[in-house]
């Protein structure tokens, strides 16, 4: 693997899936799985209940610089200025939201989420590491 790092100014050219946020082990970050009552790690094997889960932010980003297409992926509590909240607090919301909205799906973002985060950052300009 490449241990070379860098910065890479670039504009957002589109998102590239609608779910922003994601259960995360609080010990090796990889993605939960979650029941109605309980949590488990794949990879390090920890467990809990599922109220007790933490969430990460996930921006799954297609982006341009003057020559090329990348696909880039951010992590992290660095988004949350831009959704103004954690992502544990936006998964809140969000179950919230599709509660009242009768919506079955737990891992669907609200269409107005979805078209927030467009605006917030496709056809910006960022400086992404890399």
């Amino acid at each position: 693997m490449n241990s070379v790092r860098g910065l890479l100014p670039a504009s957002v050219i589109s998102i590239q899936n609608s779910c922003f946020i994601y259960p995360a082990c609080q010990k090796c970050l990889s993605r939960l799985i979650l029941d109605s009552r309980r949590f488990n790690c794949l990879k390090c094997g920890c467990t809990g209940e599922a109220k007790d889960a933490s969430y990460r932010y996930r921006l799954s980003l297609k982006v341009a610089d003057t020559s090329d297409l990348f696909d880039i992926t951010v992590f992290g509590s660095c988004l949350d200025p831009f959704f103004g909240v954690t992502a544990k607090n936006l998964q809140r919301c969000i179950q919230d939201f599709n509660q009242l909205s009768g919506e079955t799906d737990t891992d669907a973002s609200p269409g107005v989420l979805v078209q927030a985060v467009e605006t917030c950052f496709i056809g910006k300009r960022f400086i992404f590491g890399v």
